[in-house]
């Protein structure tokens, strides 16, 4: 079984985001991060993302809230982030708080400065196939992981398990973009594991720590394992039980270092991205 690592994908978004850089004639664009509590997902993922950030030359800040903020509170703040000429794009780390209405909140989000998609313009717009969209980071990335391996989507089965707005549907639209035939897989599905038998290519996006193996994965499938989640021994794990399918799969994600690799170079991309576009 081929291993696909993010590093090296990662690499190739970094070399391209260079190049975009040098014709900014010395412009940094910036990334607002907004967190709010101190979960500690959210704060490993703050810390993964700055610290990619800054090594493609982009500027970072972090603005952080305490967990027991107001919703009225919480959107003032956000509003004078979201107008301010300083911020190039936003990074909103979800979920927030219950007491935080979040759907207003991306509902206030300047779609031009949402770098994760949550928008509904740019929902909307990947939806629609439309690339003026920014798609959500996680999403865009198993497509960058596909491309880079030089994995045919077109005229393959793609199952793909789970179906949130983060990473399931938006992905399902993104491989429907390059002509895959798509199966969205969830809790309720019945047969599961033989729809995902058949599947040429696997995508794990359900959150429950290694629930894809040997049974799930059919002969030289290839896996994309989105899941980011803590086994029995505190040991960080994907939602894929790498080891029980090397024998079926053809190549595969590993967790970490496959597909979270690649996310942060994607939010680096649609950061560049967005500076372009506001110059016009």
């Amino acid at each position: 079984m081929v291993i696909l690592k993010g590093a090296e994908v990662s690499a190739k978004i970094k070399e391209e985001a260079e190049k975009a850089l040098e014709g900014l004639g010395g412009a940094v664009p910036k990334l607002a991060i907004v967190r709010v509590g101190e979960r500690p997902d959210d704060l490993a993922y703050e810390r993964g993302a700055k610290k990619k950030l800054e090594s493609f030359g982009l500027g970072v800040k972090v603005y952080a809230f305490p967990a027991e903020i107001s919703h009225q509170e919480f959107k003032e703040a956000f509003e004078r982030i979201n107008q301010s000429k300083e911020v190039t794009g936003i990074l909103l780390l979800k979920p927030l708080p219950k007491e935080i209405d979040e759907k207003e909140i991306g509902c206030l989000m300047d779609p031009a400065k949402d770098m994760d998609g949550i928008s509904p313009t740019n929902i909307a717009k990947v939806f629609a196939g439309d690339d003026t969209g920014y798609a959500p980071c996680t999403a865009e990335a198993v497509i960058e992981v596909l491309k880079a391996n030089q994995i045919p989507m077109a005229g393959k089965r793609a199952v793909v398990v789970g179906r949130s707005m983060i990473v399931g549907k938006p992905l399902s639209m993104l491989l429907l973009k390059e002509n895959a035939t798509v199966t969205v897989c969830h809790t309720k599905t019945a047969d599961l594991k033989e729809t995902c038998r058949n599947a040429q290519i696997l995508v794990a996006a359900a959150g429950r720590a290694k629930m894809v193996n040997q049974e799930y994965v059919g002969k030289d499938a290839v896996v994309i394992d989105v899941g980011i989640n803590v086994d029995e021994d505190g040991k960080l794990c994907g939602d894929v039980d790498f080891a029980s399918i090397s024998g079926s799969a053809a190549m595969a994600t590993p967790v970490p270092g496959g597909v979270g690799a690649v996310t942060t170079a994607v939010l680096a991309k649609h950061l560049i991205r967005a500076y372009k576009a506001s110059l016009g």
